[in-house]
């Protein structure tokens, strides 16, 4: 496309393009042989709604108009269709504003009384920063936060992942072990301290739920105090604009939006093997166990899987991983290999190459007593082993499939 000769010149243009939009209830920039425009103005004839069409292709600047549209709605193609001043878009989304109804509302000039101009789901670090700067500009928001409970019943309250089952409480823990070496580096120099130094896990939790709490409280204060509506209850579309929030309680209750933003985050992956759900844990519940989870197993080689187990060593407790190919997949592997030969010096156990195929319960308790079979990548091999407590940490998955997003026409990949 040549370009528009100067700035006055495209100046001119703009005002005329937007005088197009503000004078007509619908303006259709269009090329008369694309089968996608002619899709669009043959809705608008079925529907007997007079619109006005520009055909760039027979127009002598219809290159520049083309150019300035992009400029000024970011879609390079056409059509472009605007109703009652707003940019519906192209062919497909002037046919899902058809389907979904929000076409006639713009064709009938009455903006929609929704509840709520934006409605966040989600109330972790993304989803509260969102919420308060919408809020700070003048929308009226809500935030819905819900976290549904894991096997083992753990839950936790506002701030997401990173406040409470990630970054912080390991960080604390992290912290718990290096003061353990700490301790022993202080007898070399002068510190007299008894012989018999003994780690409480009750207490560690109890201390770092309290912080955790005391952000949680936080977290919902500064909502309060920017005017966002917070509402702890699991939201489900059931329309484009309307939602189902269901509490713990499972009362319902709808709500409507003229915006939404997802900040659903991830929930620890499964094995899918017999008895992993029933009496594995996973990190979500490792940062609030009730008791010491004393000899462990870590399955997974992920960044998540090395550090419980560098903190849980660092603790004194005997900790084995089990890695089914390499440690850090997706890191520099220098790097990745280098930590490894560090965790074993200091204690860790590693089984490479063997993947699990079943657990088994062999003595209920806090913690109980756990068989393990697994078998080799590699060959036939079959072993097994008896722990207190097995951790799994193999990945995560993006909690999108069961909030009806294809409800609101959004298509998600199933993977």
């Amino acid at each position: 496309m040549p370009p528009i000769e100067n700035d006055t010149g495209k100046n001119a243009l703009k005002t005329q393009i937007q005088q197009l939009i503000d004078s007509n209830r619908v303006v259709v920039f269009s090329k008369s042989y694309c089968p996608y425009c002619v899709q669009v103005k043959n809705l608008f004839k079925e529907l007997k709604i007079e619109c006005n069409v520009m055909e760039l292709d027979l127009m002598e600047n219809g290159t520049n108009y083309q150019e300035m549209l992009l400029e000024m709605t970011g879609q390079r193609t056409v059509p472009q269709v605007f109703v009652n001043k707003t940019h519906v878009g192209g062919c497909d989304k002037t046919m899902q504003a058809h389907k979904d109804g929000s076409l006639q509302q713009l064709l009938s000039g009455e903006p929609e009384a929704y509840d709520y101009d934006l409605i966040v789901i989600g109330g972790g670090s993304g989803g509260l920063a969102c919420s308060k700067e919408a809020a700070l500009l003048g929308k009226k928001v809500m935030v819905l936060d819900y976290v549904v409970p894991t096997p083992k019943g753990t839950t936790w309250g506002l701030g997401g992942t990173c406040v409470n089952v990630g970054c912080i409480p390991k960080k604390l823990m992290h912290q718990t072990a290096l003061l353990a070496t700490a301790i022993g580096d202080a007898r070399k120099f002068g510190w007299e301290l008894g012989e018999s130094v003994k780690h409480n896990w009750e207490t560690m939790t109890t201390a770092v739920n309290s912080y955790i709490g005391s952000l949680n409280w936080g977290y919902r204060v500064a909502l309060r105090d920017k005017n966002v509506n917070y509402v702890n209850a699991y939201a489900e579309f059931i329309e484009p604009h309307k939602i189902k929030a269901t509490n713990k309680r499972g009362k319902e209750t709808f709500y409507t939006a003229a915006r939404f933003v997802l900040a659903t985050g991830e929930r620890p992956r499964y094995l899918g093997i017999p008895g992993d759900k029933e009496y594995c844990i996973t990190s979500d519940d490792l940062f609030s166990l009730p008791y010491c989870p004393g000899k462990t197993l870590v399955i997974g080689a992920s960044y998540v899987a090395l550090e419980c187990g560098g903190f849980l060593a660092g603790l004194g407790l005997d900790v084995t991983i089990m890695v089914r190919s390499i440690l850090l997949r997706g890191f520099d592997q220098d790097m990745a290999n280098r930590a490894g030969e560090h965790m074993e010096t200091h204690g860790v156990k590693f089984i490479r190459r063997f993947v699990p195929t079943k657990i088994e319960e062999l003595e209920a308790g806090s913690p109980g007593r756990l068989r393990v079979t697994a078998k080799s990548t590699e060959t036939d091999e079959i072993i097994e082993d008896e722990y207190n407590t097995v951790l799994i940490a193999v990945g995560r998955d993006a909690c999108t499939d069961k909030i009806g997003l294809g409800k609101a026409g959004v298509k998600v990949n199933p993977k």
